[in-house]
């Protein structure tokens, strides 16, 4: 068994930022303002799924144009999958997307935004 952490702060050249971790691992790093968080988020090779949570459907949207990610949640995350949704990433988390209707679409650039009002 592999317990869940949390590392805060780890400066942004460091490799946990650039290479992909599996495991149970969350990485925190405080931003300034809405355009500074979009901005570390969007400073990575990777881009499979986000999760953005704001009580402001324009910050939402924002996000959603914005945030370079295959899949986007607004107040909720990932925490199922269902081949009616596209289905991948964006930069080097893989091209095309899974997912009956969007495996014909192997070579777009599909988002998906999924909000849950709070």
């Amino acid at each position: 068994i592999v317990s869940p952490g949390i590392l805060a702060d780890a400066p942004a050249d460091s490799p946990i930022w650039t290479e992909e971790v599996f495991g149970p691992l969350a990485v925190v790093q405080r931003a300034r303002d809405a355009e500074h968080a979009l901005q570390l988020a969007n400073d990575s090779p990777f881009g499979l799924q986000g999760a953005v949570f704001t009580r402001s459907l324009a910050q939402a949207f924002h996000f959603a144009e914005g945030f370079e990610v295959g899949s986007l949640w607004i107040n909720e995350a990932s925490r199922f999958r269902l081949d009616l949704y596209p289905f991948g990433g964006a930069k080097q988390s893989g091209f095309g997307r899974e997912g009956v209707r969007y495996a014909i679409e192997e070579l777009s650039q599909l988002k998906f935004i999924g909000i849950r009002p709070l």
